[in-house]
């Protein structure tokens, strides 16, 4: 088995004010080279957890164990579901101004920037204002801007929402790629038939808990069924769950 990259033990959140814990004694091991899921229904902390694995939140209880395999500090890169982009700028400006921010020298910048939008189909427009994109081509900078700095793990929420079949279909061959060649991903969707084909090893949570945890072929056999859906449905309900 690769080595753990992440390591999460015991983590516990409740917010200022909160009655209820939205993480409550979450732990698993995310290993090095993982297409690793994290799925459930609103509410059930997802975005929570992310945040505090990318140290956005603090937890309230806890902890998370990094395990770069560069022997240095983690390089971690998000690519949120809402756009991170300034829409004034260039396809070439917003990689250059998150460029910056990495604290990447500048030819490393410009190469970096034509390789990932030559991959990513955006080579013709990248003097082109994003404001004039299709969300597909949105969505591909923001891929393109978060893993500008070569991250060791990439965070992905919801990669391919909005996009047409053709946008969808080069962001997961790109991804997959990526996770070829070494690269931990941890990806979060409402889409279950995409989660399936992607991920090898998922975790399931609900009201702040995980409730399931392990490749997808174990808890097929499990839970008696044959598709992430069917799972997700047996775990957590049929109800609605929108309003949360």
């Amino acid at each position: 088995m690769s080595q753990a990259i992440i390591q999460i033990d015991k983590l516990s959140k409740r917010y200022k004010d909160a009655s209820d814990y939205s993480l409550n004694d979450v732990s698993f091991t995310i290993h090095s080279g993982d297409k690793f899921g994290i799925f459930g229904p609103n509410g059930a902390g997802k975005t929570t957890l992310i945040s505090i694995i990318c140290k956005l939140f603090s937890q309230s209880s806890g902890t998370v164990h990094y395990f770069p395999t560069n022997g240095s500090e983690l390089s971690i890169g998000f690519v949120p579901q809402d756009l991170a982009l300034f829409e004034e700028l260039t396809a070439q400006q917003n990689m250059e101004y998150f460029g910056a921010l990495y604290k990447l020298k500048k030819r490393d910048v410009e190469a970096r920037t034509a390789e990932l939008l030559a991959i990513l189909g955006l080579s013709n427009v990248v003097h082109k204002k994003v404001k004039t994109f299709s969300g597909g081509m949105k969505r591909r900078l923001n891929l393109a801007i978060g893993i500008i700095h070569k991250p060791e793990i990439i965070f992905l929420d919801e990669p391919t929402v909005g996009v047409d079949i053709q946008s969808k279909n080069a962001i997961m061959a790109f991804l997959n790629e990526l996770n070829t060649n070494g690269t931990t991903i941890i990806y979060t969707s409402h889409h279950m038939e995409e989660a399936e084909e992607f991920c090898d090893k998922i975790a399931i949570l609900d009201y702040g808990k995980v409730i399931a945890c392990d490749v997808l072929s174990n808890l097929y056999a499990s839970y008696k069924v044959t598709s992430l859906m069917e799972i997700m449905l047996l775990l957590t309900g049929k109800e609605y769950r929108d309003n949360v």
